[in-house]
């Protein structure tokens, strides 16, 4: 007897929907009512290690592919639509519950992502993790966190799961 797939779309979907919400939320906030811009560098503290400042990153993670110009600024938003699309192709695919979810997270973060670098010519980045003067990320969003938060889980994942049937297969 087969036992049915179980499809585990509606949650990737609705992980994605909820993550580009709440990014273009938080976005919308740090922009309009809360003006983070116009503070400066001085940004709003909000915790002893975690303050809001105002970024506009026209590039990728870590400051790769800086986008100066209209034609590098649509060939950057090509090139993450693509990733977005193969990110949801595999959602689509994908059986695997955790991993579908993971998938959610990084598909939302790249939408996210993709409509500021459209409607903005950039990303609005306002997240700034510090210890004193050491600051273990860039300035960063919530797409930015999720996309990574996502591929961590993905990986661990993957690496667990060899690890375990490789173990399991030895055993045989």
């Amino acid at each position: 007897m087969t036992v049915p797939a179980v499809n585990h779309r509606p949650l990737g979907l609705t992980v994605a929907i909820v993550t580009l919400a709440l990014d273009q939320l938080i976005k919308y906030t740090v922009t309009y009512p809360l003006a983070l811009k116009s503070r400066g560098e001085e940004g709003i503290d909000i915790l002893p290690i975690f303050r809001l400042r105002w970024l506009e990153n026209r590039g990728v993670s870590m400051g790769f592919f800086h986008a100066d110009t209209d034609l590098m600024r649509w060939l950057l938003v090509g090139m993450t639509m693509v990733i977005a699309i193969f990110v949801g192709v595999w959602m689509w695919r994908e059986r695997a519950r955790q991993d579908v979810a993971a998938l959610g997270l990084v598909l939302g973060g790249a939408i996210g992502n993709i409509v500021d670098r459209v409607r903005l010519g950039y990303v609005v980045d306002y997240a700034d993790l510090h210890f004193g003067e050491w600051r273990p990320f860039l300035i960063f969003n919530l797409a930015d966190a999720a996309i990574t938060i996502g591929v961590l889980i993905l990986l661990a994942r993957a690496l667990l799961l060899r690890e375990k049937s490789a173990k399991t297969e030895s055993l045989n």
